[in-house]
């Protein structure tokens, strides 16, 4: 197989995370005869530092030339700290994902057994936990009008039917393909856009009667992800809430550097860690790889390359459970960011399928 990667490691750690992956995927490559090329971008605190611009018109049309986008991290302190930037890396990413159409962002949590202690959760919350997190992405109060004066400001949460029926669509799907459940997290007792939410998915539930919907208000949703977040199955929600709820379940496994994230639309695919920039480790070889590795897994998975994808989820896996890890994950003996990615890489090329 032949793919085009736009790769575009970003600010902080990005760059470090991302030479990991392509690390990972050179060994995909050698394993099993795929060929992939990759051509950097920029975008974020970097991009506005050499052009001006957070997204400047060739990361465009790198990515939309691309089969699927790999992106680092985004965000530098110099910009978090200024209220009056006009420009901010922020900003690049939010631009990418409408121009791209990428209106479904999908995160999975999941808890490595050989970590549930590192959680800030009692070890028997997390039995069993296995759920996935579809949050519509290029709609609601993010990218509503504004309208801000000398005495208040406002934001404009807005959804069209359409805009919920795709999204519906993609998560109903996926419980369909795993357990059969469906949690749609509203504000329906409060909002009228969530109102319509119930509405859209409460139709579309008619045509999959093999799913079990259910129903949960945010703040409710917030509170059960904590108390029992083995109930859930797939959760979708809006743009704000599925913000919130999706960092909310970040902590479960203990650590931001374990989670990947796809966010797709009709045409074009990118995939990220949910972490940030951490611009306090840059260029100090100590982040954590293994999100943005496990992206790359999302990526081939969705390009039907299920042993590939296998072969990653195992070699990380078998990276954990010998506790060869960077120092998030394990502050006695750890090891670098770049030793963490060579050794998965050593693993998927020594990877064995298991026969069942």
């Amino acid at each position: 197989m032949f793919k085009k990667i736009a790769v575009l490691p970003g600010d902080g750690i990005g760059p470090e995370i991302m030479t990991a992956a392509k690390g990972v995927l050179q060994a995909i490559e050698y394993r099993y005869g795929h060929r992939f090329e990759w051509t950097e971008g920029l975008i974020g605190s970097i991009a506005i530092d050499k052009t001006g611009s957070a997204l400047p018109p060739q990361t465009v049309e790198l990515c939309k030339s691309s089969d699927a986008v790999l992106l680092g991290a985004i965000g530098d302190p110099k910009y978090d700290n200024n209220p009056d930037a006009p420009i901010r890396p922020e900003q690049g990413l939010l631009e990418l994902r409408k121009t791209l159409g990428l209106y479904a962002n999908i995160r999975p949590i999941r808890i490595f057994d050989k970590l549930k202690h590192l959680s800030p959760l009692k070890v028997d919350r997390l039995n069993n936990v296995d759920f996935v997190i579809y949050r519509e992405l290029t709609g609601g109060i993010y990218f509503g009008e504004k309208c801000s004066d000398s005495g208040f400001s406002s934001d404009l949460c807005i959804y069209h039917n359409y805009e919920i029926d795709r999204m519906s669509y993609l998560a109903f799907e996926e419980a369909r393909r795993r357990k059969g459940k469906l949690c749609l997290v509203d504000k329906a007792n409060v909002l009228e856009s969530s109102r319509l939410w119930r509405r859209r998915v409460g139709l579309l539930a008619l045509k999959y009667p093999d799913v079990e919907l259910s129903y949960l208000f945010i703040d409710n949703a917030a509170m059960q992800m904590i108390l029992n977040p083995g109930q859930f199955d797939v959760v979708l929600t809006s743009n704000m809430f599925g913000d919130i709820l999706s960092d909310e379940a970040s902590v479960l496994n203990g650590s931001l550097g374990l989670l990947p994230s796809a966010s797709k639309g009709e045409e074009y695919k990118l995939y990220e860690p949910v972490h940030g920039s951490y611009p306090q480790a840059a260029g100090k070889d100590i982040a954590n790889p293994l999100a943005m590795i496990l992206s790359v897994e999302m990526m081939l998975r969705d390009w039907g390359l299920v042993e590939e994808a296998d072969s990653i989820i195992q070699s990380v896996d078998s990276c954990i459970t010998q506790n060869q890890l960077t120092e998030d994950l394990n502050t006695i003996s750890p090891i670098s960011c770049s030793e963490l990615g060579h050794l998965v890489a050593e693993k998927i090329l020594a990877f064995k399928k298991e026969v069942i």
